[in-house]
């Protein structure tokens, strides 16, 4: 009786122990919600605890943590990585793949390559890594998609999207984090039919292409469930596209012209409801087809409604969106009518802003928002306006946009932690309860 008593002790502490990991761009199921129970309810006096520190180098991209590892890709080159926005210039220098103990911060394997750029923002790659059974996938900012085995670091397999597909670097390099699906990793690629590209994942070899446009954009691939049909979301600056993942079949288009290609957000959808915004007031809302794949608009954004991210993806809840604008208000917008129900600068940088950025994640009854200027935030967000409940310098923008210091990357919730980085270093901090 006793032992019986003793096990089921052990999978209850072991059940109310287990950590959840951040595999991928905007977490486990790709939808910027933190669902581990345990987490403070306020930062405490003098803020929360760093577990560790981690020295890296340059880059845009959010770390991913899952299975005992964190990942992260960096740039390091000995040149001044200027902020030029519509610039091209080269700069010589190697992307890097590092993995570090997700408990010490120990660095258990890299891999370097040499790389030149020649996009604008030439901080360092802008795609999170992505993580699925023992494999880790990530992409350079010039194109360079590679798997490894996760615990080795050992490459599995390599595409060079800018040789195999006779390509060029977007103006802001290759940044739409790739989506895993099936035995798929999908990526916007760019060319001639192939803006979106699905490839074997275990082999790298290609499965299918897809659609031609000027340029890929910058949007990440969703996949969603709408019409009976499980659709692949593809946004490129052109046209927003709903795609058959299995085969690359276009199901639907409609125009949706963003400027200098600023497809930039990922695809949200809520209740059938389909939601998009980009730069210069580009952008509405549309009803996704109950009885067959299709969409049709609702309302199309002007100057004076919606949201018009940049540098994030917003929030759909309770028939309203919760964004960063172009110019960093914080807004709530009414997904039915696009109508803006209020805005606020205090959250990301306390007045206007170029491209302003903050990244919203969903816990509990509360957000946890991480700003250009390094803060980490706890606040609650609703019809009824911002509430903040807790601020904390967490760590020091290093990037350079619009002749600003700025903290651009999407950080991990996991493991009770938040990990984030900047061009320095990679941190781990507690936020258990």
């Amino acid at each position: 009786m006793r032992s019986i008593q003793a096990l089921l002790f052990v999978l209850i502490a072991m059940s109310t122990a287990r950590a959840d990991d951040w595999p991928q761009w905007m977490g486990p199921q790709r939808d910027n919600v933190w669902r581990e129970k345990g987490i403070l309810a306020a930062f405490p006096k003098g803020g929360p605890k760093v577990l560790w520190r981690a020295k890296v180098s340059n880059g845009f991209s959010g770390p991913a943590v899952a299975d005992g590892m964190v990942f992260l890709t960096d740039f390091v080159s000995s040149q001044d990585l200027q902020d030029d926005n519509f610039t091209k210039k080269k700069y010589v220098g190697k992307e890097r793949v590092l993995c570090f103990d997700a408990k010490t911060g120990e660095l258990k394997w890299k891999h370097e390559y040499p790389c030149t750029y020649s996009v604008s923002y030439p901080n360092g790659p802008r795609a999170t890594p992505n993580y699925e059974a023992g494999k880790l996938y990530t992409l350079g900012a010039e194109g360079d998609l590679i798997c490894f085995d996760a615990r080795t670091g050992k490459v599995q397999w390599t595409v060079d999207f800018k040789k195999q597909y006779s390509v060029k670097a977007p103006l802001w390099g290759f940044a739409a984090h790739p989506l895993i699906d099936g035995d798929r990793l999908i990526c916007l690629v760019g060319g001639e039919g192939s803006i979106a590209v699905a490839f074997d994942k275990k082999t790298g070899k290609e499965i299918w292409k897809s659609m031609s446009a000027k340029e890929p954009g910058y949007s990440p691939p969703v996949i969603v469930e709408a019409g009976g049909t499980r659709q692949l979301l593809v946004w490129h600056p052109e046209m927003i596209n709903g795609l058959n993942p299995e085969t690359g079949k276009v199901y639907w288009s409609r125009k949706q012209v963003t400027v200098n290609g600023t497809s930039i957000m990922a695809p949200r959808v809520l209740n059938n409801k389909l939601f998009l915004g980009a730069w210069q007031n580009k952008g509405g809302l549309y009803q996704l087809a109950s009885d067959k794949p299709g969409a049709k608009l609702l309302w199309k954004g002007n100057r004076d409604t919606s949201v018009y991210p940049i540098n994030n993806t917003p929030f759909l809840e309770d028939g309203h969106i919760y964004g960063v604008c172009t110019e960093g208000e914080l807004r709530c917008v009414n997904m039915k009518t696009g109508e803006r129900v209020w805005e606020t600068y205090k959250a990301v940088t306390g007045e206007k802003t170029g491209s302003g950025t903050a990244h919203l994640v969903k816990h509990a009854d509360r957000f946890f928002i991480t700003t250009e200027t390094g803060d980490l935030l706890i606040a609650k967000l609703s019809p009824k306006g911002y509430q903040e409940i807790s601020r904390w310098h967490m760590q020091a923008p290093t990037a350079r946009a619009f002749g600003r210091d700025v903290a651009w990357s999407h950080p991990a919730f996991a493991q009770k932690c938040v990990f984030a980085r900047n061009d320095k270093e990679l941190i781990c901090v507690s936020l258990a309860q």
